[in-house]
């Protein structure tokens, strides 16, 4: 089934490029070394990190925790590049912030509490140019949700809890030049009970 564009099964990929990072042997370490960060409590950097990897981490931390959840668009720019290219589940892309963001507003039309509150799974390469991070949205279907098409799908007021992906890749001016965004539709909507 198809609610957004942007919300289609691909969650297996993000698993797939997390193995090809650790085999490569890109990945600056493991482990004990690679700390949960949570709104509440943030991580800390580890000897493991490079400084710069530290500071993509940390910037990827705010983006979940308070632009998005938050939906402060106009700090998008801190871990955006303005010409960023992100690429979606389903593999369409967007090229741009204003348009990035027009494909995030989607979530809050029908979860208005969609939040992201834990990244279990941070890593990257040493010299920071890649970073991947493992979370979950939450949220609740408390709103109808209007799809494609204008077919609308009524509120159940169950919770989700998403496990999402994102692997950023990063320039020199320590912003992401390209995002790459895995989560599964099925799930959701599985939880939320709208199959």
């Amino acid at each position: 089934m198809k609610t957004q564009s942007f919300l289609i099964s691909g969650l297996s990929l993000i698993i797939g490029a997390a193995v090809a990072f650790a085999i490569s042997g890109h990945v600056a370490a493991a482990g004990p070394n690679w700390p949960v960060s949570r709104v509440t409590d943030l991580a800390q950097p580890t000897a493991a990190m490079t400084p710069v990897l530290a500071k993509n981490l940390s910037n990827f931390d705010d983006l979940d925790f308070h632009v998005y959840t938050g939906q402060h668009w106009e700090n998008l720019p801190k871990s955006h590049a303005e010409d960023i290219t992100v690429y979606y589940p389903d593999g369409h892309t967007t090229k741009g912030i204003p348009a990035h963001i027009k494909e995030l507003n989607f979530m809050w039309t029908f979860a208005p509490d969609n939040r992201i509150v834990e990244h279990p799974v941070r890593f990257g390469t040493a010299d920071g140019e890649w970073t991947g991070i493992m979370g979950y949205l939450d949220g609740t279907f408390s709103k109808p949700m209007v799809l494609p098409g204008g077919k609308t799908i009524q509120p159940t007021g169950k919770r989700y809890h998403l496990p999402m992906s994102t692997l950023g890749h990063w320039n020199h001016q320590g912003t992401m030049s390209e995002e790459y965004l895995f989560w599964d539709n099925d799930t959701l909507m599985k939880q939320i009970g709208a199959e």
